[in-house]
């Protein structure tokens, strides 16, 4: 997305699948995939808030049920599209890298750490975006990190973007959690439906939301 005049960049981020690497494990999963809900400022954010009050409103709640989010592995896919359909078309779009993990063992015997193969694709996808005319970059995503992961998390996505934004562009990192961010919501909808594509060859969310797919691709390092 060119983005013209100056504008205030807001990043959700979100993954699908384990960065485990023993596939005798039942649930190891084939893919890790990392994905970005990229919005121009917070009118285009606060679509996401819309359609999460209107689908846990009319779809989820109306009969005495206490969601206070919206998961991709719990919602059928009719209030996917129902949800779908209250977001505005424009002003957003989603980024996403895909890990093969059988074919990344080369990846996992130069960084054992688990840690550190998340910050790499998170960082990675993170590059792919245009920050052209962007007055400041927020990034939120979830808080599932002890303080120490979230340290080390900060301390590298900030030391590698602060290297190519502009120096009157401010960055901030921030860790919430997810039942209080719409944004976040929406990147998990959007994450599973592309792991659900790579892993299961199941593409009927994906299919959805697709045309606002601006980069998709698989990790290569």
């Amino acid at each position: 997305m060119q983005r013209g005049g100056s504008n205030s960049v807001i990043i959700y981020l979100d993954e699908s699948g384990d960065l485990g690497f023993d596939f005798n494990k039942a649930k190891t999963t084939n893919n890790f995939v990392i994905t970005l809900l990229v919005c121009d400022g917070k009118e285009s954010a606060n679509t996401f808030s819309h359609a999460i009050r209107r689908t846990l409103k009319n779809k989820l709640n109306f009969k005495k049920n206490e969601a206070r989010e919206i998961k991709g592995t719990q919602t059928t896919q009719a209030v996917k599209e129902y949800y779908h359909h209250q977001l505005s078309p424009d002003g957003w779009e989603v980024y996403t890298l895909i890990l093969d993990k059988r074919k990344a063992m080369q990846l996992v015997k130069r960084h054992l750490d688990t840690n550190r193969i998340y910050n790499v694709i998170a960082r990675s996808a993170i590059g792919c975006i245009d920050f052209t005319n962007a007055d400041s970059v927020t990034l939120i995503t979830d808080r599932c990190k002890s303080n120490s992961e979230i340290r080390t998390f900060n301390e590298y996505i900030r030391n590698q973007l602060e290297a190519v934004l502009p120096l009157n562009v401010p960055l901030f990192i921030h860790h919430n959690l997810s039942h209080n961010e719409p944004g976040l919501q929406a990147a998990d909808l959007f994450c599973w439906g592309i792991f659900r594509k790579y892993e299961l060859r199941d593409s009927e969310w994906y299919d959805v939301y697709s045309k606002k797919i601006a980069i998709e691709k698989i990790y290569e390092e």
